[in-house]
């Protein structure tokens, strides 16, 4: 058996981390069986490294070797490539085609983001692993196929089974082994190997002489979170190599090609499918209260104004100025404003000084109900659009299935 730095040689991998050892001792005594193994880690970590490891050191590496990234292939031929199909299957197969597991039969498949694929073909992978079994898509014919299964994912699986985005029972088909590669930022000693690796490379390669860091510069080096990883620092090293004249690269240079620190800081991603239709209605509600709010301020202004003109017309003209100013201001304001309605009060005052109580002539009910008002909005919205419920939706800017839910609620 090859010694481990022997493989490494001869599969290109640079670093001698204690975890990146194991990662990779686990490969080779995995690899002369059959088991399937599931390779885990964080994307550019080279995971594709390992099937490469294990297919060469198994009795199949005279066989076939395919890598599929799951995830580059649309959801509806994925199935025709994995497993082929039959001439007629759909539109446009004008012919009989093999697919992957039947033209690696003996070899090795490895389905890199395996996380990526649709559920009816992971029923069908799930299948192959069990029984050795599938079907062309249009066949009914059972055909056999002997190949080794290494997938590769860089999503947390356990977390995709509970969103029922992966099926547990495949999960656990895979992942008989399961070999995970550290992320760059857990390989400090390793960082500046690879840098020196990549700027050999790239000399060689345009012809130039070979890029070399500061002291300072190892530090900075060594201490970024390189959330890319091992194709970060490539691509890094490869700008630093082309662009700079000078071929002592300090710390100033360096940190120049660095992501900003403030990218470095964690995001939180909303999930859209479920927060949209509450910020819809949130909105909704902060429109009315906003309004409710400019009424109320626009009534107090009209009594101060009456009060302050109160030596020029009786209370009886008074309550009618304040009654006519406040359904012209109603005329003038959409669906979306807040309904005033004068009270009895208002209309039965009959005092006949300046100085009598003056607070009757004044009162007016508000509608506060935000049920109420919102129905009143949909309702109008409807009518204005015709009863089509997708121009309302886009108008009142929440979601078509909102809008449906409060139709039905509303009984509209």
């Amino acid at each position: 058996m090859e010694s481990l730095q022997a493989i490494k040689q001869r599969f290109g991998i640079i670093g001698n981390d204690h975890l990146l050892n194991v990662a990779l001792q686990k490969a080779v005594r995995v690899a002369p069986t059959d088991i399937s193994v599931l390779v885990t880690g964080e994307s550019g970590v080279r995971k594709e490294s390992i099937p490469k490891i294990i297919h060469q050191l198994s009795h199949r590496k005279h066989s076939k070797y395919i890598a599929i990234n799951c995830g580059a292939i649309p959801e509806g031929t994925i199935d025709s490539e994995l497993f082929g199909h039959e001439k007629g299957a759909f539109t446009g197969a004008t012919q009989t085609r093999s697919g992957y597991f039947e033209v690696a039969d003996g070899g090795t498949i490895f389905l890199d983001e395996v996380g990526e694929l649709p559920l009816p073909t992971q029923v069908r992978l799930l299948r192959v692993l069990e029984t050795g079994e599938f079907l062309k898509v249009g066949s009914s014919k059972v055909q056999k196929t002997d190949v080794r299964i290494v997938a590769a994912t860089n999503i947390k699986m356990l977390i995709a089974i509970q969103k029922g985005k992966f099926r547990e029972d495949l999960y656990y088909r895979l992942s008989t082994v399961e070999i995970h590669l550290p992320p760059l930022r857990d390989r400090s000693e390793d960082i500046h190997l690879l840098f020196r690796k990549f700027a050999s490379d790239f000399a060689l390669k345009y012809k130039m002489p070979t890029i070399r860091l500061e002291e300072n510069a190892i530090n900075t080096l060594i201490s970024q979170p390189w959330k890319g990883n091992i194709r970060q620092l490539k691509n890094i090293t490869e700008q630093i190599s082309v662009i700079e004249q000078n071929r002592s690269i300090n710390n100033e240079i360096l940190k120049a090609y660095l992501p900003d620190s403030n990218h470095n800081l964690p995001a939180i991603i909303e999930d859209k499918n479920t927060s949209s239709d509450f910020a819809n209605e949130r909105e909704i509600l902060y429109k009315v209260l906003f309004d409710m709010r400019n009424d109320i301020n626009d009534l107090k202004k009209l009594t101060e104004e009456l009060i302050n003109d109160g030596d020029t017309k009786t209370p009886t003209d008074n309550t009618q100025v304040l009654m006519d100013k406040l359904y012209e201001s109603e005329r003038n304001k959409d669906e979306n404003t807040l309904e005033i309605i004068p009270s009895k009060g208002a209309e039965s005052y009959q005092g006949n000084s300046k100085n009598d109580d003056f607070e009757d002539a004044e009162t007016v009910e508000e509608t506060i109900s935000l049920q109420e008002k919102e129905e009143e909005m949909i309702k109008s919205s409807l009518d204005r659009n015709k009863g089509k419920r997708k121009l309302a939706a886009k108008e009142l800017g929440i979601s078509e299935r909102t809008l449906y839910r409060k139709i039905k609620q509303y009984d509209l």
